[in-house]
């Protein structure tokens, strides 16, 4: 039986966000058709936490006093259900702990968040909402909408170069095919070039890449491989270290 057209892009929005979409009771997880999604569907979460944004900016000193800033890294999280930041946090608790790669896998596993988990989470958000306060509004919502995309794409990279660490979990569903990651990786750049601009995308591709490429690395040392948490902390990690490129550019 042909696969409906939508699949793909069902798929992306269900396993990337929290948006509520039709899925049947018996329906296998689809992310192979779901590749070339990621970059678009990390633009709609930019472009909905840039609106927020835009929108309380708005609002007298809400913008320099970092109000708007927050509210949507809040209403960012609300949309992906915090899905990327929790991979953060459990994939720096299980780098933190003490102990084998058997350790470090138990931990991670563990939905309570540790020590580490909760240092990763508070650097990330405060590098994150400084950069976007310092941004100029019309600068922060298109920073945004590229940070959206290539933290998206990051993760695609992340799974290319990388092998799953277990012989369960999300990560084997994510099989990249050449064409369906070209058409991705067609996508995150367009964005990022109609956002950025060349100059500040290039380095933000590049930065993008980058992050992906170091935490692929490490979790191959110290996990063996790479999981559903370290997808999610390349996406985290990806995010703000575009927003840092395009606030440099806007300097």
């Amino acid at each position: 039986m042909p696969v409906p057209r939508s699949t793909g892009a069902r798929h992306a929005v269900g396993f990337l966000t929290r948006l509520p979409v039709p899925f049947g009771s018996d329906e296998p997880p689809r992310l192979d058709l779901a590749v070339p999604w990621f970059p678009l569907v990390g633009l709609l979460v930019g472009a909905l936490t840039g609106g927020v944004l835009a929108l309380v900016d708005v609002v007298p000193g809400a913008g320099p006093a970092g109000v708007a800033a927050a509210l949507a890294l809040a209403a960012g999280a609300l949309v992906t259900g915090a899905l990327h930041e929790d991979g953060l946090a459990d994939c720096a608790d299980g780098l933190g702990v003490l102990g084998d790669r058997d350790r470090r896998s138990a931990v991670m596993r563990d939905p309570r968040v540790g020590t580490f988990g909760v240092l990763a989470l508070v650097v990330w958000a405060l590098v994150t909402w400084s950069a976007l306060r310092a941004l100029p509004v019309a600068d922060a919502v298109p920073a945004l909408i590229a940070a959206g995309a290539l933290s998206r794409a990051a993760i695609l990279l992340h799974a290319v170069i990388g092998r799953p660490a277990r012989p369960d979990g999300a990560v084997h569903a994510l099989r990249v095919g050449p064409v369906r990651g070209t058409v991705a990786a067609a996508i995150a750049v367009a964005a990022a070039v109609v956002a950025l601009g060349p100059g500040a995308a290039a380095v933000a591709c590049a930065v993008a890449a980058g992050v992906a490429v170091a935490v692929t690395a490490l979790a191959r040392r110290a996990l063996g491989g790479i999981t559903g948490d370290t997808c999610g902390a390349v996406a985290a990690l990806a995010q703000p270290a575009v927003l840092v490129v395009a606030l440099a550019f806007a300097a």
